[in-house]
């Protein structure tokens, strides 16, 4: 796909699509104004829009004619505004719809990374909490239980015990999707940052709580700590890279992207998941990597921006 040059973009009428309807809202709205800030500190025209249910009209009004999609969530990372932006003949960043669907649901994404033999924890999914609630289990505690279509750690849950299993389902039911148990593997948390197919770099993630949940995502006294790069013999950070960018091309993403792994102290690598559209708030881990490798956010902004295109 042919990149956008710069001085062609600085002539078009850019909208930074925020907000939006899911549980990531506030996220999103954040992300947003961050880039949204970024662009016009760099002399782009640009239109911030909180994105409902009209959003086809407001894109129509106000003459959009190429989209930064900082949304976080259903409707935004999961191919549905995608799918709209194709319809509407407008170029925007990120992968399309088919990736960003696969991408932005666990199960599916678990399905995909089993047909490649990506390494990815022991996992099973349910219809329903009646279904899971009286399902043997192969494998036991401590175990995982996540809704299959939510971000940002929202419903997660570890659980220790036939107790907090039976309330990590229901509340994990309470979301849409199918209800995703994982085996609990213990390893250090390691975030892996592409762009335009490359790596940039890997980041550890050390969460001061008992994992790395929305709270220690964004919650700037959290004490998170983010070590970057991270400190990895170069076998083990070669198995990682290798992990990552195996899943990046069996989704089919573009853009930015950023994979989620564990590190087992035996030095096996399991890939969690693929985030096709990574957050851009201050505590955001893809803009750390891109820092750590020399690229300040305002330049990454406008990386992803120039690689704006129709997918379909």
């Amino acid at each position: 796909m042919k990149r956008m040059q710069r001085e062609e973009a600085k002539q078009k009428r850019i909208a930074v699509l925020k907000g939006g309807l899911s549980q990531e809202r506030e996220v999103s709205l954040k992300t947003g104004a961050a880039i949204a800030s970024a662009l016009r500190g760099l002399g782009y025209e640009v239109v911030e829009l909180d994105v409902g249910t009209e959003v086809a009209a407001r894109l129509r009004e106000e003459r959009v004619e190429v989209a930064f999609i900082a949304l976080h969530g259903r409707w935004g990372e999961d191919g549905c505004i995608q799918g709209l932006l194709e319809s509407l003949r407008i170029p925007y960043t990120g992968s399309g719809v088919l990736a960003s669907a696969a991408g932005m649901d666990k199960v599916f994404s678990k399905r995909i990374f089993d047909a490649f033999h990506i390494s990815t924890p022991p996992w099973v999914a349910f219809d329903s909490y009646e279904e899971a609630a009286c399902a043997a289990l192969p494998f036991g505690f401590p175990l995982v239980v996540k809704p299959s279509r939510e971000g940002s750690s929202i419903g997660i849950s570890i659980c220790k015990d036939a107790a907090e299993y039976q309330a990590a389902l229901k509340l994990a039911a309470g979301f849409e999707g199918q209800i995703l148990v994982e085996q609990f593997v213990k390893g250090r948390e390691i975030q892996v940052g592409f762009l335009d197919g490359e790596i940039l770099g890997a980041i550890e993630v050390v969460a001061a709580r008992a994992f790395y949940d929305y709270q220690a995502k964004y919650a700037a006294d959290s004490g998170t700590r983010y070590i970057f790069p991270a400190p990895l013999p170069p076998p083990a950070q070669q198995r990682i890279f290798d992990t990552c960018l195996q899943a990046n091309r069996a989704l089919g993403c573009q853009g930015a992207t950023r994979s989620d792994t564990l590190l087992t102290p035996e030095g096996e690598v399991f890939l969690l998941e693929v985030n096709t559209l990574p957050g851009m708030t201050a505590t955001s881990l893809l803009p750390k990597i891109a820092a750590g490798r020399g690229l300040e956010f305002a330049a990454l902004c406008e990386k992803l921006l120039l690689g704006a295109g129709l997918k379909a």
